[in-house]
């Protein structure tokens, strides 16, 4: 029997208060929730629900809740699980942001966030290392993780452009096989119901800012709109892209912010790419002030989230179908490879910027000032690296630990 509403909503509500951790231990919280205490899942359907979630751009969490919705309920419980998903953290990091634009700027407070930036590092170290491990499984992988991570640090190649390399690459020379044979195909008559509605609501807010002439709030919706299209391999995979676009392109914000933002949103239940909203929301904040860092953060939050729940609404119905596919499942795990060589880019920029006062450009990527190095800010790497790889602890507590050493060297003078 299909759960009832409260129950659906007591459930999921519970998951998106408590979904702190990252990825990996949300979806463990949801295994836990509606596997094993509840029974409203079956373990295949779970991990098949899994799988396919990973196939897909987004945050495989939030979408691994929404599936769960929509098989328990459809689409309204769907949409009521997603969305209990992602408004707790939405909440905080609208917070965090209102007291980050209005005490920055004061010493102790940039103090604390060298510990931030510091511990960051090491968060994005430890992710690379949990990503190799999973997604390096051969020759194949390997090189392509290291053309990727050539493409976009030496070359400058565009995100999008490694990722559909790297899907094509995984899809041609991955292993081969006959689709599975319970895999039929359901048909597409959904998707005509689908589309349109979806279509027009994802655009809908994008045509509303350019037919009233603001110029940010359009190129704020067009920019994160691409983001969620290309968004494979989680929110580390785009965060350099993203720093790329938002810093240097547009200069929406300065570096460190980009990675206090990354630090403040490891903090929040949900998903990580609620780091979106939080750049949304500084971006606006230094083009007009708090209304237009509301409307911008608005802006973020409802392209990056609402593609997420077409594409489970519209691929649901394809789960046995796309999981039986040999070459799928090969494209997937060359976009899994290639996640890695991106995600060592971005470990690079972030340490440079956090070890060293000043960068430069050469033909072989960015390269620290080595005669700017901070002794202070590598100390507290080490002691954040110790902590997340030795000691093990959870995110939230390294950052804080890193930020009160940080803020004690600057009461000590």
């Amino acid at each position: 029997m299909a759960p009832t509403y409260p129950d659906l909503f007591s459930c999921f509500a519970r998951i998106g208060l408590l979904s702190f951790g990252g990825p990996a231990a949300q979806i463990a919280l949801m295994h836990d929730e509606l596997v094993a205490r509840r029974g409203w899942l079956s373990e295949d359907r779970f991990l098949g629900a899994l799988s396919f979630c990973m196939l897909l751009p987004g945050p495989e969490a939030m979408q691994l809740a929404t599936y769960a919705g929509w098989r328990l309920r459809g689409v309204p419980g769907g949409l009521l699980a997603g969305l209990l998903f992602v408004l707790p953290g939405a909440a905080v990091i609208l917070l965090l942001a209102g007291a980050y634009a209005a005490y920055a700027d004061l010493a102790w407070v940039q103090a604390a966030f060298l510990g931030v930036k510091a511990a960051v590092v090491a968060i994005v170290l430890r992710a690379l290392w949990g990503l190799s491990r999973k997604a390096l499984r051969g020759p194949l992988h390997w090189g392509l993780a290291a053309a990727a991570f050539v493409a976009m640090y030496v070359l400058a190649v565009p995100f999008p452009l490694v990722i559909l390399g790297a899907g094509l690459a995984g899809a041609i020379l991955g292993p081969r096989g006959d689709p599975a044979p319970h895999a039929h195909h359901p048909g597409h008559r959904h998707l005509w119901r689908l589309l349109p509605v979806f279509g027009a609501l994802w655009a809908a807010p994008l045509a509303l800012a350019h037919a009233s002439g603001a110029e940010f709030l359009t190129d704020i919706g067009l920019f994160f709109s691409k983001l969620a299209v290309v968004t494979f391999g989680g929110a580390y995979a785009v965060l350099a892209y993203m720093t790329e676009v938002v810093v240097e392109t547009h200069g929406w914000i300065t570096t460190d912010q980009m990675i206090d933002a990354l630090g403040l949103a490891e903090t929040t239940p949900g998903p990580l790419i609620l780091v979106t909203e939080f750049v949304g929301l500084l971006a606006g904040f230094a083009q007009g002030g708090w209304p237009l860092a509301l409307l911008a953060g608005a802006m973020t939050l409802w392209v990056t989230f609402l593609p997420c729940f077409l594409w489970i609404f519209a691929g649901a119905p394809y789960v046995d179908w796309l999981l039986g596919r040999p070459r799928l499942r090969g494209a997937l795990s060359g976009v899994s490879a290639a996640v890695v060589g991106v995600t060592l880019n971005l470990a690079l920029w972030f340490a440079f910027h956090v070890l060293f006062a000043a960068t430069h450009r050469t033909p072989w990527g960015a390269w620290p000032d080595l005669a700017t190095f901070e002794p202070l800010a590598a100390a507290l790497l080490l002691v954040s690296a110790a902590a997340l790889l030795v000691l093990r602890w959870a995110i939230p507590a390294t950052l804080a630990v890193a930020s009160l050493l940080a803020l004690g060297v600057f009461a000590l003078g």
